[in-house]
């Protein structure tokens, strides 16, 4: 591999580590949080819930803000986002500040997420599977050190500190982001004059298909994350073990975000990722199975089998979204597009398991309804055949204008001259 393109993952990675602990560092201070605030719970839980939600909604802005200023300039957009929003948690003492921050912050990764992808289709068309699970591995790698440092830094200084910590590495990653822009820009698409509308992906069947399914992979990570240590904590386990627990979960999710896309590109059948995905729902449905019949007899395994379900189908439907179309510009529109419905989904779901649970009295039924959605993902897993994107995204690519082909037919129209009688006359238009 290429030493440019070596250091293009490197930074990719860099960067995926500071989508994460915005959220994962907020819920080991939660106890500090609310007495040092005033907050509620339900208000503590907008420090989480928020940004999820803004994820998805600001999704589907990020096509327009690749329009306007580019991929790699709106990525560096989201990574100065990041920043001014975790460094202001250093003076942020009421609610309403860091519930601002959680704002603000969200929508940077909503637009980093949304075009960093088009990018790797750009750089890594041929190593995309490898790109695209070491993106996601280092997301998920975040998420783990967000909850890990955080503690650390809160004790020796402030809790405000702790929070504000994480402006230093996306601070970090932006300036290595904009030196590699400078140095080895993406290669670009040379102009053809005005530029086409593009079609809406709201009217696009597959486009929504793609989006619910991956709003309820990620809608299974949002739950469990919300709630898998509470179910610990009610079946007797302490805070100290069930909290360990959801650390090993982001272990095994960030190693098969990695192993998953990598084996699928390297045994696989050309670009069908049909049978890689069944197996990732597989595993996440056999993990559920045990979180419902077994879950303090073999909890390692329970965690071992979702977090690689996880992991693996979150990398995989990505470059599965990504696959469904060879121009970077339409990619980088329907990965967006498919982040904006996944996330709202994924931000709803543990809201629903919640209610779930005060209306049955406990975690049962939740695990019951996630893997029922993950029996329907594996039958939906069927229809995504690399010989169906191109039919199934005809309707999403930009066509001519249709005063540009008036405006071609009548020239070649006026070219057919009937010279009868020495009088030039125009053919009439087909």
């Amino acid at each position: 591999m290429k030493a440019s393109n070596v250091a293009w993952l490197a930074v990719i990675v860099a960067i995926g580590l500071n989508l994460r602990p915005l959220l994962t560092s907020v819920s080991p201070l939660m106890g500090v949080i609310l007495h040092a605030t005033g907050l509620s719970f339900r208000g503590a839980s907008m420090l989480t819930g928020l940004p999820v939600v803004a994820m998805g909604v600001c999704a589907f802005g990020a096509s327009a803000l690749s329009r306007s200023v580019g991929n790699a300039r709106g990525v560096a957009l989201g990574l100065i986002a990041i920043v001014a929003a975790c460094a202001a948690r250093l003076v942020a003492g009421n609610a309403v500040a860091l519930v601002a921050s959680a704002a603000i912050a969200g929508t940077g990764v909503a637009v980093i997420q949304a075009l960093l992808p088009g990018v790797m289709k750009t750089r890594f068309p041929a190593r995309l599977p490898f790109a695209m699970g070491l993106y996601s591995a280092s997301i998920m790698a975040g998420g783990g050190l967000g909850a890990s440092i955080t503690p650390a830094v809160a004790s020796r200084v402030t809790w405000q500190a702790g929070l504000a910590f994480w402006a230093v590495p996306a601070l970090m990653a932006l300036a290595a982001w904009m030196m590699l822009m400078r140095a080895d820009a993406l290669p670009r698409v040379a102009s053809t004059g005005r530029a086409k509308p593009a079609p809406s992906l709201f009217l696009n069947r597959r486009a929504w298909t793609l989006g619910i399914f991956f709003g309820l992979v990620n809608g299974g990570y949002t739950s469990l994350v919300a709630w898998m240590p509470a179910y610990y904590q009610q079946l007797g386990r302490g805070v100290t073990e069930s909290g360990a627990l959801l650390a090993m979960l982001t272990a095994f999710q960030a190693s098969s975000a990695l192993l998953l896309p990598m084996a699928a590109a390297r045994f696989g059948r050309g670009r069908d990722r049909r049978p890689w995905i069944a197996l990732g729902l597989a595993a996440q449905l056999a993990g559920f199975a045990l979180l419902l019949v077994a879950p303090l007899a073999a909890p390692l395994a329970v965690v071992a089998l979702l977090g690689a379900g996880l992991g693996g189908v979150f990398a995989l439907s990505l470059v599965l979204t990504l696959d469904h179309a060879d121009d970077p510009a339409l990619a980088a529109r329907l990965v967006a597009f498919v982040q904006g419905v996944g996330f709202v989904i994924a931000a709803i779901a543990p809201v629903v398991a919640g209610i779930v649970r005060d209306v049955s009295g406990g975690f049962s039924m939740s695990w019951m309804m996630l893997a029922a959605s993950l029996v329907a993902m594996i039958a939906l897993d069927v229809v995504f055949g690399p010989r169906g994107y191109a039919r199934a995204m005809r309707s999403a690519r930009v066509s001519e204008p249709r005063d540009r082909r008036r405006t071609r037919r009548a020239d070649r129209s006026s070219a057919i001259r009937d010279t009868d009688g020495g009088n030039a006359r125009r053919s009439p238009l087909p």
